[in-house]
């Protein structure tokens, strides 16, 4: 080859990387947001349940594979890994989960779900996406091309992870277990977002540090002795029981957790009887437990025991509660401050120093802490998924915003998703641009 047309190609080569860098990612992604979307009212209508997303799973795979991703699936269970090595640099890891919850979709979307299913106890459940992880993955994908598009700006690995199994905090182990920092590039660091109502649209929050909760599930079974309905005094009712239960549990938070502190013990579901007429032999009660300092968590679990035990002795139980403490489990989220500081830098440049603002620590939890104690830095970016005129209706005194896991709860798609995936892409090139290691 000539001096000359080395000269040419290596500046064409030039040119092209050059291109490239100037092109911003707000444009990317608005440029990606029509596909994008198109897979989110997909995924949107076909949610599958925790352990249970292997269309889901199949699509991400598909869509990754087709961008030039190596993808390997069925990684702790359903979940999947996606690699696209691109030069020597950091190792970086994207997340999203692929999960939906056992809940009826009430938003009245056009795309709204229709789904129902079998939960794991056999049950007929309706099924929907009401926790945003149709718009994580959809933004995933969307980053995945843009990233794979333009690898002139930026070097080293990434690492796509569809994780399964996060509405039962059980997927990220299940995936670590199963080799994911020993099979793949182990990370330098890892990052994931989630979209709520706590911000309006088109916007994102940062919080350094602690990033959520600790969250335990409890389940009880109170035993009584069944009967008929007209005649309780001979029997003892697990449904009164489980009532003064219920009130007595919510004394945890207010009388015995010191206060400032906190703490949140709600009772989510209880189950029993099958008539109206019939005392049941026992009655279900399932919980979920939030707090943040492990002296606290410890202190919330013992008093939940103490005071259903109790409860049923006073009432004459004829055997004691079964309490099954931390069935699903997982500590909080911590962002680690430096690196949630440098990407402060990158998403201010990004979208524009009005639309990064900082948050306090939220009060959900969620399972992507299990990859951060694997000694990996994280970085969980809120995503603001709000009508912009319904929040500051809100915020001025109107009606409330439904939250996630409500049955009205739908993101404002159009910006947020076209914010995520702006997001996603300027955080990765960031942390991917750089020679440092970390």
């Amino acid at each position: 080859m000539s001096v000359v047309r080395t000269w040419f190609l290596g500046a064409a080569l030039a040119l092209s990387a050059s291109a490239q860098a100037a092109v911003d990612p707000v444009t990317e992604a608005n440029e990606a947001y029509p596909k994008a979307y198109g897979l989110y009212v997909t995924l949107h209508q076909h949610p599958e349940l925790s352990g249970a997303e292997l269309q889901t799973s199949a699509r991400l795979a598909a869509e990754l594979r087709a961008l030039g991703y190596r993808v390997t699936e069925h990684v702790g269970g359903t979940g999947l890994v996606a690699v696209l090595v691109n030069g020597t640099g950091n190792t970086v890891m994207l997340r999203t989960e692929l999960d939906a919850l056992p809940m009826e979709e009430k938003t009245g979307l056009p795309y709204a779900s229709k789904v129902r299913a079998k939960d794991p106890a056999g049950r007929d459940v309706a099924v929907g996406h009401m926790c945003g992880h149709d718009l994580h993955m959809s933004a995933l994908v969307a980053t995945a091309g843009i990233m794979a598009r333009t690898r002139g700006t930026w070097h080293g690995t990434l690492v796509l992870v569809g994780q399964p199994a996060e509405e039962i905090v059980a997927g990220a182990k299940a995936m670590v277990h199963d080799g994911l920092f020993t099979r793949f590039p182990r990370p330098n660091m890892a990052l994931a977002l989630h979209v709520g109502n706590e911000l309006p649209a088109g916007s994102v929050g940062i919080v350094e540090g602690l990033y959520n909760t600790n969250s335990d599930a409890v389940r009880i079974t109170i035993y009584g002795r069944g009967g008929h309905g007209s005649a309780p005094h001979t029997t003892v009712d697990p449904i009164v029981i489980a009532a003064r239960t219920i009130l007595a549990l919510q004394t945890i938070a207010s009388r015995e957790v010191k206060p400032g502190e906190f703490a949140v013990v709600t009772v989510g579901y209880i189950n029993a009887g099958t008539k109206n007429n019939i005392i049941p032999d026992q009655a279900e009660l399932g919980l979920t437990v939030r707090t943040r300092k492990a002296e606290v968590r410890k202190q919330v679990l013992a008093a939940i025991k103490r005071i259903t035990d109790a409860e049923a002795q006073s009432a004459g139980a004829p055997r004691a509660p079964n309490v099954e403490l931390s069935y699903e489990a997982t500590d909080a989220v911590y962002n680690d401050p430096a690196l949630a500081r440098r990407l402060r830098v990158a998403l201010e440049a990004a979208l524009g120093k009005d639309k990064v603002v900082s948050q306090e620590p939220i009060t959900a939890s969620e399972d992507f802490s299990v990859f951060v104690e694997e000694g990996i830095p994280g970085f969980y970016l809120s995503l603001g998924g709000a009508d912009p005129q319904n929040y500051a209706q809100a915020r001025a005194g109107g009606p409330a915003l439904p939250s996630n896991h409500s049955s009205l709860f739908a993101p404002d798609i159009d910006p947020a998703l076209h914010t995520a995936i702006a997001a996603e892409v300027a955080m990765l090139r960031d942390v991917l641009g750089g020679k440092d290691s970390g």
